[in-house]
């Protein structure tokens, strides 16, 4: 598996890497393109629109869900997380402490810079703008632009842009 996420962005390797996440779960819709790299698991409860567009070394797990809206960007080397280990009391063992799991929404028309960390039960609203290296650990709303750690409002974007 780790040789075929590997492979360069050719429609044919893209088709491939499409098909074995198919068979784990995950539904792509039209014209996604994954670059080499990306590393998606375990596959199942993924739901990626159409024209999204998956950067080099993109991770992302998908045990709590994810779904990533029609014509998205998610730039180089960036992190969306719907699982987490669950922080034990002090003295029990991290190992086994368990998982968290919360589903990380990202609407259409978004563009996530590179370097990006988007945290468990985060929502990205229609239009935003996450400015490269921020990590996003709260809602996002529509026509925003957030930067920072942790994100912060910049400002929203006007009609202009």
């Amino acid at each position: 598996m780790v040789v075929l996420f590997s492979l360069p962005r050719y429609r044919v390797f893209i088709f491939l890497k499409q098909s074995l996440l198919r068979i784990m779960g995950a539904k792509f819709g039209k014209g996604v393109v994954i670059y080499p790299g990306v590393w998606i698991s375990p596959g199942r409860n993924l739901i990626v629109g159409d024209d999204v567009d998956l950067a080099k070394d993109v991770l992302i797990t998908t045990s709590g869900g994810v779904t990533i809206g029609d014509r998205t960007l998610i730039g180089y080397r960036s992190l969306i997380i719907s699982s987490n280990h669950s922080i034990p009391p002090i003295g029990e063992p991290f190992p086994i402490s368990g998982d968290v799991h919360a589903p990380v929404s990202i609407s259409k028309d978004v563009w996530i810079g590179a370097n990006c960390v988007i945290t468990p039960g985060v929502e990205i609203g229609e239009g935003a703008v996450i400015a490269a290296g921020s990590v996003v650990t709260k809602d996002v709303p529509a026509n925003a632009i957030y930067g920072g750690v942790p994100a912060k409002l910049i400002r929203m974007r006007d009609s202009s842009e």
